[in-house]
């Protein structure tokens, strides 16, 4: 969009640019929502994201709440990468603020199209553009008066917004999908939750005092519960070491020189969402050898076995591994832990479920050591131990879980390949070299 000629970002914004607040001390259940740097790396476009509260009142409440549109920008990172990242915000229910960390930018509407210009900063030209006023000291980082100044594209308003339109339905696209994932996944751990860590159906046949009908699945549970290890579990279930009932196969070391061009990839520690859940962007192409057992197969459960955020929000994680459209071949990496079923009538999914919990999470904690890097004990995941069910009633879930996974696994997938669209489309937007259909009309007018 070149022939559109250029105007400092500055121009184009209704309020000045403002930096966020001195981050007050986060309070629990009440108090203002807050973005702060994890939000704005999790999500390019945040709506209705969990969020830290803040006790925040009066006027500065007022002067920092975000609105629908605003465009937030990285002041700082450790990362050079990382400076002025872009995302929008699209909406909450309730009102939110931003933390000092972070830029915001309030668009002018009569000039300047949110979407269009988010879309823009996240392009290979923007984040060029943002490079350029990128200044490393301690930190990378990026000042608000030299964001101002940055020239930027202006076409005509309604080719923005043409443009906008067009990226940002195929992100409402690939949102949905993903609430759908959620939402498959959670029905799935609801019933894995019921039945093997609150045990509903026997608790519910303890306390009734009728007969009730006959049921295939509460005929799976006992009646009562009694004493282990765990605590109370269900009469008859035994109580084991993961070490006795999975087999756990540690990911292979690599070498930089083997990270090339490759139809196999590592499974590595990117893999892996700090917030849970598996990230098909965290793959890496990979020549070198590898063990047969150290191969992942599309369903396989991995664990964090390294992590190096201090926090530890990736150590003992697990994830369902999902197949990749551009890979032969996955291999677990060094840092990760394939976990498989060992006795006979336990599954992968049992597995997944059961080790995607707090609890598996707060014993990993306990074996882990380091300072700079967190590394988990060998004997974490051997030593930690499970109420194993019957192997009927381990079946019995998988024909329920494994459908709604797979159909999850799908949407993913779909996913992923509405994002290679977007990302493909993209920098002929920006450049014009594409117009929307509808917008041919404007694209060479100054029509705004």
């Amino acid at each position: 969009m070149e022939s559109d000629g250029s105007r400092p970002f500055g121009e184009l914004l209704s309020t000045p640019l403002r930096n966020g607040l001195t981050r007050p001390k986060a309070v629990r259940g009440s108090g203002t929502k807050m973005v702060n740097m994890g939000e704005l790396f999790a999500f390019p476009r945040i709506e209705n994201a969990s969020m830290d509260r803040v006790p925040l009142d009066g006027v500065e409440r007022e002067k920092s709440l975000l609105a629908a549109g605003d465009l937030l920008f990285a002041r700082q990172s450790l990362v050079l990468e990382g400076a002025g990242k872009c995302s929008i915000f699209v909406d909450d229910l309730e009102p939110v603020t931003f933390e000092s960390h972070i830029i915001r930018a309030r668009l002018n509407r009569d000039v300047a199209d949110p979407d269009f210009y988010f879309y823009f900063f996240t392009s290979h030209e923007g984040r060029a553009r943002i490079r350029s006023i990128v200044e490393q000291v301690a930190a990378a980082g990026i000042r608000g008066r030299d964001l101002a100044l940055l020239p930027v594209p202006v076409p005509p308003l309604r080719l923005q917004r043409e443009v906008g339109r067009v990226l940002r339905a195929l992100d409402d696209k690939i949102e949905l999908h993903r609430r759908m994932n959620r939402t498959l996944e959670s029905i799935a751990r609801a019933v894995f939750e019921s039945w093997f860590v609150d045990f509903d159906p026997v608790r519910k046949r303890m306390a009734s005092t009728e007969v009730e009908r006959p049921s295939d699945v509460a005929d799976l549970f006992p009646d009562s519960l009694e004493p282990s290890v765990l605590g109370p579990i269900p009469r008859g279930w035994e109580w084991l070491p993961l070490g006795e009932c999975a087999q756990v196969v540690k990911g292979r070391s690599y070498k930089g020189s083997e990270l090339a061009p490759s139809d196999t990839a590592l499974v590595t520690l990117k893999s892996f969402h700090r917030n849970g859940g598996y990230r098909d962007d965290g793959l890496k192409d990979y020549t070198g050898p590898f063990k047969a057992e150290q191969g992942v197969e599309a369903g396989d459960v991995l664990v964090a076995h390294t992590d190096v955020t201090q926090a530890a929000e990736v150590l003992g994680r697990a994830v369902r591994v999902r197949g990749s459209a551009r890979h032969k071949a996955l291999v677990a990496s060094l840092d990760t832990a394939i976990v498989r079923p060992l006795r006979a009538g336990l599954s992968r999914e049992f597995l997944y479920f059961a080790l995607d919990s707090q609890r598996f999470r707060d014993h990993a904690y306990g074996y882990c050591n380091g300072t700079t890097v967190l590394h988990l004990s060998a004997k974490a995941l051997p030593e930690y131990y499970l109420a194993v069910p019957p192997p009927d009633l381990v079946s019995r879930f998988s024909r329920v879980a494994r459908p709604m996974l797979h159909r999850s696994d799908l949407l993913a997938s779909e996913c992923e390949t509405l994002a290679a669209v977007r990302d493909r489309l993209l920098p002929g937007l920006m450049t014009g070299a594409l117009v929307p259909s509808g917008s041919a009309r404007v694209a060479g007018s100054a029509e705004v």
